[in-house]
């Protein structure tokens, strides 16, 4: 019945010329961040969501907005300046690269699209705050959930999430963050940011044999970590997302969340070694709408990781199906039988 009341009020909103309720908030500038051939963080990664979205038919429900670019001051409420000027002053020239290490590139326009990434992050910010989306999905590269205070690492040269944190609390006063990073890979950055800041709760599930090869022993006050073996697959994720993030979720009573959603724990990524379906993104999306009422649908989600397109653009879909507020999925609704049927249980509701 839910589903349908939502698909119904969304209707209602494109009927009466009303902002839809989910902002894809990109900017063309992301796609000039060009590492180079057969490197995985190419600029096609957005093509594909964005045509399984209108394949889907997502895509026509969506509020199309063009990101604006980041600040210097807002930059600088994450990133010191020393560390930008070193961005700006390596790079190259056109058709160039240059490497800060075997994976992190910089082509002539990385920089520019980085400081769109993380603009397109902060507009959002100010359109859930200010009533003019109920949510939004930030398509943008390069990704940025390993970029620490003052270091680039693993495709990520600026943080962007950490950036429309940031500048939540400094323009919106909010005091209680939710950042919710479910990628493959460890946000080893977004962690180091925001290392014991009472404001900020941070969730992160990861694979643990994987770069950047987090110990098992990682600990904070304010994280709650769900480290996982290689080759679990959606029942052991559910169990321990329904376990141990819920229930801390719901206590901490978030006045907006952050997601940085990586797809690469999917299991036809080629990066990871996990064992997740799309469907698995529509349940968890699902779940953290649910828990996290007190945000009232402040949502702000991030691209971080996907690197094999079909796997990432089909997760992506199922990730903005349910935001966009258009119910089950098909993926979820043929995966979760497909669950029951072989006794493994994974509800979605």
């Amino acid at each position: 019945m839910s589903d349908i009341i939502q698909r119904l009020r969304t209707r209602l909103r494109l009927l009466l010329g009303k902002n839809a309720r989910t902002a894809w908030v990109s900017h063309p500038v992301s796609l000039q961040h060009e590492p180079g051939m057969g490197h995985p963080e190419s600029p096609d990664r957005i093509r594909a969501i964005e045509a399984e979205l209108q394949s889907q038919n997502i895509w026509p429900k969506l509020q199309k907005t063009e990101a604006a670019e980041v600040t210097d001051k807002q930059l600088a409420l994450v990133h010191p300046r020393s560390y930008l000027r070193f961005l700006e002053s390596v790079q190259p020239q056109q058709g160039k690269i240059y490497r800060i290490d075997d994976d992190t590139v910089i082509s002539h326009g990385s920089f520019a699209a980085a400081r769109f990434a993380s603009g397109a992050v902060t507009k959002a910010v100010d359109m859930v705050m200010k009533k003019k989306a109920y949510n939004a999905f930030c398509a943008v590269r390069p990704p940025g959930h390993h970029a620490h205070t003052a270091k680039a690492g693993g495709f990520c040269l600026v943080n962007n999430a950490a950036v429309g944190v940031m500048h939540a609390v400094a323009r919106y006063r909010l005091q209680r963050i939710a950042v919710i990073d479910f990628d493959v890979h460890h946000g080893d950055g977004t962690a180091e940011i925001f290392q014991n800041d009472p404001r900020i709760l941070f969730f992160n599930s990861f694979e643990t044999d994987l770069f950047p090869f987090p110990e098992n022993s990682l600990a904070a006050p304010n994280a709650v970590f769900l480290p996982f073996p290689t080759g679990i697959g959606s029942t052991t994720f559910r169990e321990a997302v329904r376990e141990k993030w819920l229930p801390r979720l719901a206590a901490f009573k978030p006045e907006l969340v952050l997601l940085s959603a990586g797809f690469d724990a999917h299991r036809n990524d080629e990066t990871g070694r996990l064992n997740l379906h799309e469907a698995d993104y529509a349940w968890l999306t699902h779940k953290i709408i649910q828990t996290a009422s007190t945000a009232a649908g402040r949502i702000v989600s991030v691209l971080e990781g996907g690197y094999t397109l079909d796997s990432l653009a089909k997760s992506a879909a199922a990730h903005i199906h349910v935001l966009a507020g258009l119910g089950k999925p098909r993926c979820a609704t043929e995966y979760e039988g497909r669950l029951k049927t072989e006794g493994q249980g994974g509800r979605y509701s």
